[in-house]
């Protein structure tokens, strides 16, 4: 992990001196990722995406900045903070259609579908709760505030029958701050939406490892029928996080969203540096294994951007 932490780094020093927004003509694309928390998978494959951007388009400066998450990122891009943002799908379905945290359609597009997300419902050590509706009555995290993991940590909840604000006592702490809080033992469990492996967790399984996670499959029929097919089944092998057997969790896909207003090529080339450089990007971590072209342009009820569009269309 702190070799993926250097790369990281380096890719954030390679582009230091960029400020947010994608400039023109001859000051050359200055690109700021909104991405996530550190120990996240959003940050560190945003570090290194960051680097290819700025290595193989020509002048540009790419850099990633940690951010909440989903719902603060895309916010970040319809004020013209970010240029590039990773978000869930369902967050990324309530900004195009107005809902929830949104009190109006955002004007973004997508790029492309780059992996799924696992919900990790985190138990604490020597907390009793096996299913989602054991947490009524706890000290439960629901991630930080305007993220996505919040905004699923709410939806499991309540399809568990439990009022996210009333039936627990509610922290909303970072990945960082509820592996430290579990560790602790100030939380007795936390969400966390993310890839596999995230390194929180694994500090948290390597130090606890009587720590457990808990199988959402019960939950999942309800989130589907209130939110529809976005959320999925996913299986996860504890032994990612060093831990014996498996469980089934919900899921959900992760996309990457530029502003409405990206310049055409510029969409265009980002797109296919995403795609080119699959190799370099899957050393910094492994679910950028999953990049597919046939796969990234499945970005429903986001429409692709007309850059990345004509990026697939080539493709076949």
């Amino acid at each position: 992990m702190k070799r993926i932490l250097a790369i990281v780094a380096a890719a954030v020093l390679a582009a230091a001196g960029c400020g947010g927004g994608a400039a023109g003509g001859g000051s050359g694309n200055r690109l700021s990722i909104a991405t996530g928390g550190t120990t996240g998978v959003y940050y560190v494959y945003g570090g290194g995406l960051a680097k290819q951007l700025s290595s193989n388009i020509a002048n540009t400066q790419a850099t990633a900045s940690v951010t909440s998450a989903s719902v603060e990122n895309i916010k970040l891009l319809a004020s013209g903070r970010a240029d590039i943002a990773f978000s869930q799908s369902d967050t990324a379905a309530d900004a195009v259609n107005g809902k929830d945290t949104f009190t109006a359609a955002q004007p973004i597009k997508a790029i492309a579908r780059i992996y799924d997300n696992y919900a990790h419902v985190v138990v604490s050590p020597g907390v009793e709760a096996e299913t989602v509706a054991d947490l009524k009555g706890k000290r439960v995290s629901l991630g930080p505030a305007n993220s996505g993991t919040q905004v699923v940590a709410r939806r499991m909840l309540e399809a568990a029958g439990i009022d996210p604000d009333a039936d627990i006592t509610k922290q909303q702490l970072s990945i960082n701050e509820s592996v430290q809080a579990a560790k602790d033992g100030t939380i007795d469990a936390f969400f966390w939406v993310g890839g596999v492996p995230t390194a929180g967790i694994t500090d948290l399984a390597t130090s606890k490892p009587d720590m457990k996670m808990l199988d959402t499959s019960d939950v999942l029929r309800t989130m589907q029928s209130t939110y529809g097919e976005q959320y999925v089944s996913l299986d996860v092998d504890m032994s990612v996080y060093k831990l014996s057997g498996a469980i089934k969790t919900v899921g959900i896909a992760n996309v990457l969203l530029v502003p409405d207003s990206m310049d055409e090529q510029l969409a265009y080339d980002i797109t296919k540096t995403l795609f080119a450089k699959k190799a370099e990007l899957t050393a910094v971590h492994p679910e950028a294994g999953k990049l597919d072209p046939a796969l990234g342009q499945q970005v429903a009820p986001v429409q692709l951007h007309p850059g990345a569009a004509r990026y697939y269309q080539e493709q076949g």
